[in-house]
């Protein structure tokens, strides 16, 4: 479960993240691999079709990008695409907002989260 977010951080089972963060159909959570989306794109504030196949697994449902605490990040055309093409629903959301939809959604998810602007 996340519990909180403020700007710069993320509060998820007891444990505080002060970097962006995925959460996994497994339950863990890694830290966001940021720099694939920055090689593409020039910012890691859009984020890339290779970024998305990094986390992606098989029989996912729903994926939920946290857009930051101002909604800067956004989902590249091409990853939409990709998710879209897998047949996941895609749910986006500043992040204060993303962590309420995640606690709430059922079902095999990952999600995104930026916790900056």
């Amino acid at each position: 479960m996340i519990e909180s977010t403020k700007f710069g951080q993320i509060t998820i089972d007891g444990s505080t993240y002060d970097h962006d963060i995925v959460t996994l159909p497994s339950g863990d959570v890694i830290k966001r691999k940021k720099k694939l989306s920055k090689k593409e794109h020039g910012t890691s504030h859009i984020v890339s079709v290779n970024e998305i196949k990094a986390y992606f697994e098989k029989g996912t449902e729903t994926f939920i990008a946290g857009t930051g605490q101002y909604g800067i990040l956004e989902l590249s055309h091409e990853a939409k695409a990709y998710l879209e093409k897998k047949g996941v629903r895609i749910q986006t959301a500043p992040t204060p907002e993303a962590i309420k939809i995640f606690n709430k959604t059922k079902g095999v998810k990952i999600a995104l989260f930026h916790v900056t602007c």
